[in-house]
């Protein structure tokens, strides 16, 4: 397995966590917005970097929960993607590019029918070009769970997956313990204000249909544990019966081991948000899927070097792993260094 060498000083699983959200600057990338408009109606805002090749790979980029197109670690992985030049799409779940999204209904940890859109979408337009895609926490579990139902269907050649949570109410009950009741506090707190601007967008403008979906939603309080928001709010907006059916139904654990193609999943034991013992050992993964299971990293950590002058692993490594697939076979090597475009 290669070596993740923690940054002196952040050891810890909070502070390799709470590094790249807290203290690293965002960088400004010269991205172009796609709005893509899926069959039902509603719509996913996509961010692009680098120029379209035939020979030059495109990667998906999948944020986590309450993130978007502009978290610290997508941007970083766009940079690093485009210095290696290649071409990569940032997707906005729906309503997590600052827009509210038409319909009533938005994103969970198992909207693969929407990631199935952008694939199949991307495919067709440039069949010859080569698909992958990275995944991070929530997107990593869409990912996976896409990539398990797919089987060998899919046109992505290679995938890869960061700090998953593969049994859903096993990570609802970790953040409820200990120091993770504060990322749990500002989940709520995001994602109540998420469902609250989407109910004022819809009674000023919206269908009425599915304005009428949100409010019998019930009032927004009271909700103390990401298992009551998606009881009360992510199951009866979207098909299930209850947290636990929606847990059940979409843990990526139950998806892995109808995996075909090559994946690479990023994970570390101090990981404030996923039990040890959630993730599957590696002896009982298919021969398609590797699990680095590193002691340290936190969630979308994984800050080497020192706080004063960080490295960022996950920018190395997934790129590198990402040349070494069946991804890069079409010429056989690597595509070639590049700059950063110029921002038109």
């Amino acid at each position: 397995m290669p070596s993740f060498h923690v940054a002196h000083g952040l050891s810890g699983g909070h502070l390799q966590t709470l590094y790249s959200p807290l203290l690293r600057p965002a960088l400004s990338l010269p991205r172009q917005r796609e709005r893509l408009t899926l069959q039902d109606g509603d719509f996913l805002d996509l961010d692009w970097l680098g120029e379209a090749n035939d020979d030059t790979p495109c990667v998906i980029l999948l944020h986590g929960l309450t993130g978007s197109s502009s978290s610290r670690y997508i941007l970083g992985q766009q940079q690093a993607l485009t210095l290696q030049g290649w071409q990569s799409v940032a997707v906005n779940w729906r309503g997590c590019s600052g827009t509210p999204n038409r319909l009533a209904r938005g994103y969970h940890s198992g909207v693969s029918e929407d990631l199935a859109e952008v694939v199949d979408v991307l495919a067709a337009r440039r069949p010859a070009q080569p698909l992958a895609a990275i995944g991070y926490s929530l997107g990593g579990n869409v990912l996976l769970k896409y990539l398990g139902e797919q089987g060998g269907a899919t046109p992505l050649m290679a995938a890869a997956a960061v700090s998953v949570p593969f049994r859903l109410d096993h990570s609802a009950e970790r953040i409820s313990q200990g120091m993770s009741r504060l990322y749990q506090a500002r989940f709520l707190r995001d994602l109540r204000h998420y469902m609250a601007n989407k109910r004022h967008q819809f009674a000023i403008n919206g269908d009425p249909d599915e304005y009428t979906k949100l409010l019998e939603l019930g009032a927004l309080k009271g909700m103390t544990t990401l298992w009551d928001f998606d009881d009360r709010v992510t199951a009866p907006l979207h098909g299930y019966a209850s947290a636990s059916d929606y847990y059940q139904r979409c843990s990526s654990l139950y998806f892995l081991f109808s995996i075909r193609v090559p994946t690479l999943i990023v994970q570390s034991q101090d990981d404030p948000f996923v039990y040890p013992h959630s993730a599957p050992k590696p002896s009982d993964l298919p021969d398609d899927v590797t699990l680095e299971y590193h002691p340290k990293g936190g969630h979308v950590g994984f800050i080497e070097g020192a706080p004063w002058s960080p490295g960022y692993y996950l920018e190395k490594r997934l790129p590198a792993w990402l040349s070494a697939s069946p991804l890069t076979a079409k010429n056989g090597e690597p595509a070639p260094r590049a700059s950063l475009p110029a921002r038109r």
